[in-house]
């Protein structure tokens, strides 16, 4: 027989396994829907914006070359100056030029002094005729002799005037108001032989045209518009370079092509933009965009609450019975105020999740909480207005500890 201590403990441990397997077993508790914001989308009247992209190029461009055959005197600039219209830029040795004037202006007195003494011989042969001295063919002769020294003197003149255009040509001066390049020739250098030897470049700034191509059938709206308008349709550019956010420069239309490229089915569209501020130089890529004057009511989401897949772009909608719905949409221009122009997938009275959406699953269900875009739109543009620039704060040196040094013992 067991002793009386083990009998009580196997009892008791007896008596504890039937209690625990008669207490009834825990239930699972499902925790509840996460809790997610909604709002129906936005319903306004908005302009619609068409986007492209180009490059912008001078207004003006002017090639400075030589036009005299002379070695380069001097330069009277620096590079990357601006400018002004007559301003001079080179000067190339003149004392040749100088010298063909001379010469051209002494002929130019020798002819005067032949046609004086042939007009002096003709009279002098006319009064010879009247007292039947010499005959008529002699007087005739004497006659074109003075018109000969007329033409010469006509011709030295010209040589004259040519003479003066290439000493002119020695000074060369800024044609056109605009930003200069490097000089591309050193002073002592022999320009314009044989060639026209290229010297600088200017280029002129302010305004400023941007270049770019539109479609077919913006093209055609374009014109339709222009038409409903009467003629009176002058749209409005705004440009953005790459480091710029959204479209600060404000332009207008100057020039299309004449005719569609048959290749890529496009047009070259020109727009002329104010660049006081000279930020913008040729050849710098564009973004550009021109409003459509025709407003369409459209329906509006913020650009947080869509997502993009494979399949596109799309949203999660909260149903009437509080289950999250997959809605891929068709999607259309963003506007200033951070919201999606929605062409299709979407009712306007649909209630899109706009926050939580990391927490909806398709097919779940959530607890919705149905707040007014409007009111939510201009509350966050309210905080990120009242948000305080973060500010710099000079680095503090840390002292380094002391290494701690071992005592001998």
């Amino acid at each position: 027989m067991l002793p009386n201590r083990i009998r009580s403990s196997l009892l008791g441990l007896a008596v504890l396994t039937s209690l625990s397997g008669c207490s009834p077993a825990q239930e699972f508790v499902e925790p509840p829907p996460p809790t997610v914001t909604v709002a129906k989308p936005l319903q306004q009247s908005i302009t619609i914006y068409h986007e492209f992209t180009g490059t912008t190029e001078a207004i003006e461009s002017v090639e400075i070359r030589a036009r005299v055959e002379g070695f380069l005197d001097s330069i009277h600039f620096r590079p990357s100056d601006d400018v002004v219209q007559g301003e001079l830029l080179f000067v190339i040795e003149q004392e040749p030029y100088q010298a063909d004037l001379d010469r051209a202006k002494a002929t130019l007195q020798s002819r005067i002094a032949d046609h004086r003494l042939a007009q002096a011989t003709a009279r002098r042969k006319a009064e010879a005729l009247k007292a039947r001295a010499i005959s008529k063919l002699e007087v005739l002769q004497a006659e074109a002799e003075v018109l000969t020294a007329a033409a010469a003197i006509e011709e030295a003149r010209a040589d004259v005037r040519s003479a003066e255009i290439s000493l002119s040509y020695t000074e060369i001066r800024a044609p056109i108001s605009g930003r200069i390049g490097r000089n591309l020739v050193d002073e002592g250098n022999l320009v314009g032989a044989g060639e026209q030897t290229l010297l600088t470049t200017i280029v002129r700034y302010q305004p400023m045209y941007a270049y770019f191509t539109i479609n077919e059938r913006d093209l055609l709206r374009y014109q339709e518009n222009n038409r409903r308008a009467r003629g009176t349709y002058d749209p409005i550019f705004e440009l953005g370079l790459a480091n710029e956010k959204g479209y600060p420069h404000r332009g207008s239309l100057d020039y299309i092509d004449n005719r569609v490229d048959e290749a890529t089915g496009t047009i070259t569209v020109r727009g002329e933009f104010p660049n006081q501020s000279g930020r913008m130089v040729p050849g710098l890529f564009a973004r550009i965009r021109v409003p459509d004057p025709t407003q369409i009511e459209a329906l509006l989401v913020p650009e947080v609450a869509l997502g993009r897949d494979q399949r596109g772009t799309y949203v999660m909608v909260a149903n009437s019975e509080n289950v999250v719905e997959y809605r891929l949409l068709q999607v259309g221009a963003q506007i200033d105020d951070g919201l999606r122009v929605v062409e299709d997938g979407l009712r306007p009275d649909d209630w899109v999740i706009v926050k939580g959406i990391q927490r909806a699953r398709p097919g779940a269900k959530v607890t919705p909480e149905q707040k007014d875009l409007k009111q939510l739109m201009a509350a966050k543009k309210t905080t990120v207005d009242a948000k305080p620039k973060a500010e710099t704060k000079p680095e503090v040196e840390t002292e380094t500890e002391p290494k701690s040094e071992t005592k001998p013992q």
